[in-house]
């Protein structure tokens, strides 16, 4: 099926037993009105009916001497669903605590990479007459973005449809591939000449990053981070949290503030790790940055990755909650210019040189004594915008979890779904410890917000 491009190879050559490379999310459902208590196990029954997957969720990772040593992909000749598909429950009294333990555990596990790199877990047991299921799939195989289309074409706005899994998604709006289109024979020579122009391009950008990144305090550049007790080494267990917050709130506040829904997000995520950390009595003086993965994609495909990278200041060490957001979003600013008028191939490069670094330092066992990229990573997926149903059951929330690794201990990842902000809070449970505390000082750090705005 061809080679792993070189985006995604790196989520496979930087994973080990101590950080998987996948991303995932719980899913929460309320269960339909007069469900029996056969009905979980009733949809798995229906789910293994869809034995035959897509390509995208066929293929594994290989390699041989055709491939000439390098990763590529191939169909599994001898796919089994029900390895794939699984089927638990939660036990007494079926809190979010318990599925959030579940989830946790789950999530901590590698996949196998003799088969495809996915898996879908049923779970049933979930206080409040609810259910829930946790994916997850290889980041080789999907970003932020095309996960949550694959959520949102595998279940309907019509709770009386039927739906059908992930795995059997075939594309609802055809080809994105005009087949009118004829290739010249000088059209590969022009593509390496255009490809080295853009190239060129980049020189330029790159040293005027690096000398704004010196002069400028809130311009964030890799490595410019100082160290804190979430960039060391990390170990393979994981620990989920997860909560959410009123969507109409949140906006309320950007509008009042004129900022942007993701500028609030990063100002809670500050305010909650400026907390944390002094609760830790580990806030250090310089502020802490992060990295703000920015989605690339151009077309209405839901595999491969398309992303892009800035990193931002958080201004951290600034106690006053309004012009640590107004110190965020001017860091913001720096950041989004120097992608502004790029080309797609210099966006690219430039978002690799921001987002290589963190995996580089995971790849190489997180070594000691240099700052880290960045401290942690903070990812805004906007999610579906009208309610969802599995087979008429109503999608509750979605909780995103995603990809620690060696000098990143934290990441934290929001999605929208209708008039919520979803926050999923993935963390090393050793190096990341009390994660749960930063859903409170997530709250503390919304309301001192609203108070500063009056």
């Amino acid at each position: 099926m061809g080679l792993i491009s070189p985006q995604d190879v790196v989520f496979l050559l930087a994973e080990s037993r101590t950080t998987p490379m996948h991303v995932g999310g719980l899913q929460v459902f309320e269960l339909p009105e007069g469900a029996p208590p056969t009905w979980v196990s009733e949809q798995f029954q229906r789910m293994m009916g869809f034995s035959e997957p897509s390509p995208l969720f066929r293929r594994r990772p290989y390699r041989s001497a055709r491939t000439g040593f390098q990763l590529g992909w191939r169909d599994d000749d001898q796919f089994e669903l029900e390895y794939h598909l699984r089927h638990s429950a939660l036990p007494d009294p079926g809190r979010v605590r318990e599925l959030l333990a579940l989830g946790s555990r789950l999530h901590g596990s590698l996949l196998d990479r003799q088969r495809p790199l996915w898996e879908m877990h049923l779970i049933e047991g979930l206080e409040g007459n609810r259910f829930a299921t946790y994916t997850k799939i290889h980041h080789a195989m999907v970003d932020g973005v095309s996960a949550l289309r694959l959520l949102d074409r595998s279940l309907s706005k019509d709770p009386d449809t039927q739906t059908e899994p992930p795995w059997v998604y075939r594309s609802r709006r055809g080809s994105t591939v005009d087949s009118s289109e004829e290739t010249g024979p000088l059209d590969p020579v022009l593509a390496l000449l255009r490809g080295g122009l853009d190239l060129a391009g980049i020189t330029p950008a790159l040293v005027a990053g690096a000398r704004r990144a010196m002069e400028d305090e809130l311009a964030a550049f890799p490595f410019k981070a100082p160290p804190t007790i979430l960039n060391g080494h990390i170990t393979g267990a994981r620990r989920i949290a997860a909560d959410s917050w009123s969507l109409p709130r949140v906006r309320a506040l950007a509008k009042a503030c004129g900022a942007t829904l993701n500028d609030i997000v990063l100002a809670m995520s500050s305010g909650a790790l400026r907390r944390y950390l002094l609760e830790l009595n580990a806030l250090p003086d310089e502020s802490l940055t992060s990295m703000v993965p920015v989605s690339l994609r151009r077309d209405d495909s839901a595999g491969g990755n398309a992303v892009g990278a800035v990193i931002t200041s958080l201004a951290t060490d600034t106690a006053d909650p309004a012009i640590r957001l107004e110190r965020i979003r001017e860091s913001m600013a720096i950041a989004k210019a120097s992608l502004a008028g790029r080309s797609p191939l210099q966006v690219l490069v430039l978002s690799s040189l921001n987002m290589v670094p963190g995996p580089l330092m995971s790849l190489l066992g997180g070594p000691d004594g240099i700052r880290p990229a960045f401290n942690t990573t903070i990812s805004n997926v906007p999610g579906p915008r009208a309610p969802l149903y599995l087979s008429g059951a109503r999608l509750q929330g979605v909780y995103p979890a995603s990809i620690p690794f060696h000098t990143q201990a934290l990441n934290i990842t929001v999605t929208t779904y209708v008039d919520n902000l979803e926050f999923g809070l993935t963390g090393c449970r050793r190096s990341a410890p009390h994660l749960q505390r930063l859903l409170i000082h997530l709250e503390d750090a919304l309301v001192e917000l609203e108070q500063a705005v009056g």
